[in-house]
């Protein structure tokens, strides 16, 4: 890899990881298509090239979080106990099944576009007398199934998924975010181990790209902290909308390519 290279991965995951850190997103959603389209990770290295940025860049917020002492708690543990088995079974179908990326954009779109409209509209408008309320225990681990499952085939973290969905139900942005980023910091380091195990059975690019993914998550790490830090400093009003308006631009980023 070039210096070139891993300078503009460390600019990547700086900026994009100052702008979701505070939201509870890790940003290896907008770091996906930079790696493939702008500096060329071969498929399925991708995934867990992503994975290993969301390991790194991960203790940054979580550092953050911990000091303010706001990490951890029962939804904490409800996520990584739905996202840690989804994720082995993701990346065991990536290597060996490997769905195409086009119907992962689809879904993303699918799901992306209207939760995040949704949650600007409920921000901006909020109905008069509607109480809304988190989903059960059960639902919430069996969402964070369905999340690490995509997590361990594309390499998305879940925080972009998890988020608007739990948000959307009256979840604050305050209680989700540290969730979302352990979740996905613990799981991230399970779908690279994974990927590193079967890169020893399978053919092909599966290994990760060791040092770009370094380089990415080294900026994410010193962006996440500093998103983190952010975060007490916005109102809940400014957080939904900020993670409503991440929703909408990654659906509509993936709609657009499937209108290509």
């Amino acid at each position: 890899m070039e210096w070139s290279m891993g300078l503009l991965g460390f600019a990547a995951g700086l900026l994009i990881s100052v702008a979701t850190a505070p939201v509870g997103v890790s940003g290896a959603v907008f770091l996906l298509p930079v790696q493939v389209s702008v500096l060329g990770v071969p498929s399925p290295a991708v995934t867990p090239t992503n994975l290993l940025y969301n390991v790194v860049a991960g203790p940054g917020a979580l550092l953050r979080y911990w000091r303010a002492g706001r990490l951890g708690g029962p939804l904490t543990r409800l996520l990584i106990a739905g996202t840690v088995p989804g994720v082995v079974i993701g990346a065991v179908i990536r290597v060996f099944a490997v769905p195409g990326p086009r119907v992962f954009r689809l879904l993303v779109a699918a799901l992306l576009l209207p939760l995040g409209l949704g949650l600007w509209l409920r921000t901006v408008r909020p109905a008069p007398g509607r109480a809304l309320h988190p989903p059960s225990p059960r639902a919430t681990t069996t969402l964070a199934l369905a999340v690490g499952v995509a997590g361990g085939i594309y390499g998305i973290g879940g925080g972009s998924l998890l988020g608007p969905i739990l948000v959307g139900r009256g979840t604050p942005v305050a209680t989700v975010a540290p969730a979302a980023l352990a979740s996905t910091f613990v799981t991230s380091i399970v779908g690279a181990v994974t990927y590193a195990l079967l890169s020893l059975a399978a053919t092909g690019d599966v290994a990760p790209d060791w040092l770009l993914g370094l380089s990415c998550g080294a900026g994410g790490l010193l962006g996440g902290y500093l998103g983190a830090r952010l975060q007490p400093h916005l109102p809940e009003t400014a957080l939904r909308l900020l993670l409503g308006t991440l929703a909408t631009g990654v659906g509509a980023f993936y709609a657009v390519h499937i209108l290509r």
